[in-house]
């Protein structure tokens, strides 16, 4: 199951306080919000974090025919987060714990 709400970046209006920038994880053809960031910046940091991580366990991935994870950073409004949300692990994906 997708847990994203696809939102375009014309829907975030500057200081509009319900908006806050989601960290996308995207395997195959499932995506999960990794994580939420009040700034931008703060998400894209975690965002290249996550890709590094990922790029130490690349090759065992696709050795073991696991989907790699990519990660991308998109406004999200909080009412979009699904109830239940939590963050991701970044390696969770080691342990099955993707989606």
């Amino acid at each position: 199951m997708t847990s994203l709400v696809s939102l375009r970046a014309t829907d975030h209006r500057a200081g509009d306080d319900d908006t806050l920038w989601a960290v996308i994880a995207t395997a195959g053809r499932r995506s999960r919000v990794a994580d939420v960031y009040r700034s931008r910046a703060a998400a894209l940091e975690d965002r290249a974090w996550r890709a590094q991580q990922v790029s130490a366990y690349e090759d065992w991935l696709r050795r073991a025919r696991q989907p790699v994870p990519h990660y991308s950073v998109a406004p999200i409004r909080r009412a979009d987060l699904p109830k239940k949300w939590s963050p991701l692990p970044a390696l969770g994906f080691l342990r099955g714990q993707f989606i």
